[in-house]
This record gives structure tokens, sequence and C-alpha cells, in this order.
């Protein structure tokens, strides 16, 4: 089977978010070295066939929007995840969050996040049994495999060490992406210089991100005025984990989210005061792709009763 012969469905705005992922990705380099890359080719690999071989029954062509879950469920793996392991993850996410729902613009579920997901709580050991220390200095992971070796290195995110320790992190470390972590949640900078390179674009609905950062925010002062030490201090929990990334890369996903405008800011809301509470309380020291996926799940009824709402209001006022 020849890859460079499957048809592909022409999707500009999956070209710019691709673009605007490009900087993250070479930073991961850097950080963390060629495996990186290595990483993303066995997922854009498997993440394509998979979709094509659901596709190539009906002659229909396989979307670009593939490339774009692949290229995010990257990011958002640990850089020493097993090969085969991160292979099995995108087959399902393309499998049983895409194609089982009829495919591109129909799913109610991002992939990427149910493949992260799935390989998660199916192989936690591969995830966070440890993590890969970040290169410090020129030339960094450009002339590594992988960073410091092979071989990964037992060293805590600084969520894990908050919830262990109640140990803060160095805020600018964060910031900048130099601690722990996956690929590319790590670099707050390039983050945000993706997020304003895609709303230039107009290529993503900012309603969402408004809301989960907002509800997100809103929760962490309440639960920091009742004294739960267990919630991170508030510009911690902005830049730590993989809060901003999702933010920026899913909460803006315009076909997981509301149609209605309304929806997409409660949606949001509910996302971030979610992503608080799985922090704080439960066995999971990120929980923003739970949080998500709950949203997500929500979404249709969310949808019907802001709908149900505005037809009721319109009758009232006919009257």
């Amino acid at each position: 089977m020849d890859l460079l012969k499957i048809s592909m469905m022409k999707q500009p705005n999956m070209r710019v978010a691709l673009k605007a992922m490009i900087p993250l990705f070479i930073a991961g380099i850097y950080l963390f070295g060629w495996r990186v890359l290595a990483l993303l080719l066995v997922n854009l690999v498997f993440g394509t066939l998979t979709e094509y071989m659901f596709k190539r029954k009906k002659g229909q062509k396989v979307s670009e929007a593939v490339f774009v879950s692949a290229a995010l469920y990257t990011l958002i793996l640990p850089p020493a995840t097993p090969f085969w392991v991160s292979a099995v993850g995108i087959i399902f996410g393309i499998v049983f969050a895409k194609e089982a729902f009829g495919g591109f613009g129909r799913n109610v579920f991002n992939p990427a996040l149910v493949s992260r997901a799935f390989v998660y709580v199916s192989f936690p050991a591969a995830l966070t049994g440890s993590w890969t220390e970040v290169a410090k200095g020129f030339p960094g992971g450009f002339v590594k495999y992988l960073h410091p070796a092979i071989d990964t290195v037992a060293t805590a995110t600084p969520l894990h060490t908050y919830q262990s320790s109640m140990q803060l992190s160095d805020n600018l470390r964060l910031f900048l992406g130099n601690v722990p972590g996956s690929i590319g949640e790590t670099s707050k900078v390039l983050i945000i210089v993706a997020l304003i390179y895609m709303l230039y674009k107009k290529v993503i609905q900012k309603e969402g991100m408004i809301g989960m950062f907002l509800g997100f925010s809103v929760a962490t002062f309440l639960f920091r005025q009742f004294g739960v030490e267990s919630v991170v201090p508030l510009p911690m929990g902005l830049i730590s984990g993989g809060f901003l990334f999702a933010m920026t890369f899913m909460m803006t996903d315009p076909i997981t989210q509301p149609r209605t405008k309304e929806g997409k800011y409660f949606i949001g809301a509910l996302v971030g005061a979610i992503t608080l509470i799985i922090r704080s309380f439960a066995l999971f020291p990120g929980g923003v792709m739970f949080a998500i996926l709950i949203g997500n799940s929500f979404t249709p009824i969310v949808d019907e009763a802001v709908n149900g709402l505005k037809r009721r209001k319109k009758e009232r006022s006919a009257q």
C-alpha cells in the first residue's frame, strides 16, 4: 500500500493548525531529542492508514484532519512512549472516536484526546512511570535521539510534585518550558504564539476557550478561599500540565464544541471547573483530557437546551 497514492480531502483550516504546531515540534526536538519526530511519523502513518481503511470501500477521500489528530496526539504524549503503544492509541482514537460516528464532522469526541485517554488508562507504566529530563543549553536534543539517552529519567512533573509534597515550581521555568512533561505541553510561550497565529487566521472559535479560562479561574479562587490546599495557585495552575495546550487546541475545535455561542461558553466553563476538581482531588494530576471528554459528552444536550430556551423565549415574545 502506497501512502503517497491516498487521495486527501483538502482542508485549509487544518493546514493552519498544522503550521501552528510546527514550532512546538521544533521545541520538542530541542528539549527531548529526535525521537519526537519518529513518534510523530508513527502516528501519522497509522492514523492515516486507519482512516484510509474506512474510506476506500466508500470511495471517499481521507481527511487532512487525521494529520491534525495525529500531530495533537503526539504532542500530548511523553517523548519516550513506546512506538507500539502510540500506534495502538491513534488506531483506537480514529476508529472509536471518529469513524464509529461516521467520520469527519460527525464525531462527538476529540480523537486525539480519546487516543491519549485510552493509552493512559491501558498502559499507565509507559505513560507515567517516569519522565524524560529536558535538555539544557545548545544544541540540546538536536544532537540526541532521546535526551539524555534512550532511557527516561525518573523526574516528577510540576503537578506530580505539588500533589505529593505541596511544593511550588518556578513559574518562569513553567512558562518557558524547561520542565519534564509531554512533548508539546512544555513551552507555554510557543503555545501562546500558536494561539495568536490561529486567531489571526480566524480558524478557531474562542468562546469555549474563554469559558474554560473563566471556569478554571473562578473555581480555583473559590476553593483557595475555602483553604483547600490541594488546589494549585492560579498562576501555576494555568501554566502547568496541559491546561493551556488543551485550551488552545482542544477547546477551539469547531467539530466537538456546541453549535450555539451560549453552549460554547457553558461547556468551556464546565470543562475548566472539572479540570480543577480532577487535578485537586483525583489520582490524575493533569485531568484536563478527562474534563474535555466529559464536556464533549454534554455538548448535544446543552445545544438542545439552549435552542429550546430560545424557542420558548421567541414564542413568548410573539404572544
